[in-house]
């Protein structure tokens, strides 16, 4: 999810780079969001039917730092998800 992601990067000492797909996704759309700078760059692929990129996050926005303070306790946050019928959430 990328809030959590983003959670995660004010712990990590910028830049970092991301390698990993679903973490390059979450870079994607906090990017799309503004509350990080980063930046995509493709990779020249490894297989046949890979796509390869990397990111670079440079940093948190005023407003990535304002969304953060906004979900406080990460705790919290999950307990005050949205919850659904048989207990499934969206967060």
């Amino acid at each position: 999810m990328p809030l959590l992601f983003l959670m995660r990067l004010l712990r990590t000492q910028l830049p970092v780079q991301v390698v990993e797909p679903e973490e390059i996704r979450d870079v994607s759309v906090l990017i799309a969001t503004g509350l990080i700078e980063a930046r995509i760059t493709a990779l020249q692929p490894a297989g046949r039917y890979t796509k390869a990129s990397i990111a670079t996050v440079e940093g948190i926005t005023d407003e990535g730092l304002a969304e953060i303070a906004k979900l406080g306790d990460i705790r919290n946050f999950a307990q005050t998800s949205m919850r659904f019928s048989r207990g499934a959430r969206l967060m």
